[in-house]
């Protein structure tokens, strides 16, 4: 087996044995609530992970229900956060951003909801008895690895694009400062030349007739 063949092979593995996941990026007007909901069995690990990446001050309220309607967590104007439970009970939990203390400002609102245990990499490793062979250790290595690559990579999509709109943002205001800077400055030139030629203007006395 050659290099790229390896590769493409714990490429495949890894894609099949990652945790269940949904990522979603959304948009959240203002004055709005937006849920979403998951089904869980009792006794799952579950992480929930979301960032504002863009409009106003990046903060967003979010709560989380159990199915009996219990509020598992809740927190106010939050630009990001990660959570982690365990569920305690089998049913559809709700998740909710909310974005109505905002009255002009929508925002963009990414998310990340993980359930479950990871699958074994190999079809044997839990009733793995011996030791691994070079090749079984090498692609748990890279497993793990790749897994680290992937994390980093969504937060810094995530910090690109926020920084993107930030930048966007600034270079609009810079463009229309800019704008009036030069509206002003040129008002002042003209206010000033209308100003000097008057000191200069030939102001003839008016000449009296002595009879």
């Amino acid at each position: 087996m050659d290099a790229r063949m390896f590769l493409v092979t714990v490429s495949l593995l890894v894609l099949v044995s990652v945790v269940y996941a949904g990522e979603l990026t959304f948009e959240l007007p203002d004055n709005a609530k937006q849920c979403f909901h998951e089904d869980l069995d009792a006794g799952v690990k579950a992480t929930i992970e979301f960032q504002v990446i863009t409009g106003g001050n990046y903060d967003v309220d979010m709560e989380l229900f159990s199915p009996s309607g219990q509020i598992l967590y809740r927190d106010q104007k939050k630009q990001y956060d990660s959570f982690t439970w365990t569920t305690a009970e089998k049913g559809t939990f709700k998740f909710c951003f909310s974005n109505e203390f905002s009255t002009f400002t929508h925002k963009t609102v990414y998310f990340d909801f993980q359930h479950g245990s990871e699958k074994p990499l190999l079809p044997d490793m839990a009733q793995h008895a011996t030791a691994m062979t070079q090749m079984e250790s090498s692609s748990v290595a890279i497993h793990e690895a790749m897994k680290v690559v992937i994390d980093y990579q969504t937060h810094h999509r995530l910090r690109e694009a926020t920084g993107r709109v930030f930048a966007e943002d600034l270079h609009d205001r810079i463009q229309w400062w800019s704008i009036g800077e030069s509206v002003i400055v040129l008002l002042v030139g003209i206010g000033q030349v209308l100003v000097l030629r008057s000191f200069f203007t030939d102001k003839r006395p008016m000449s009296s007739v002595v009879t």
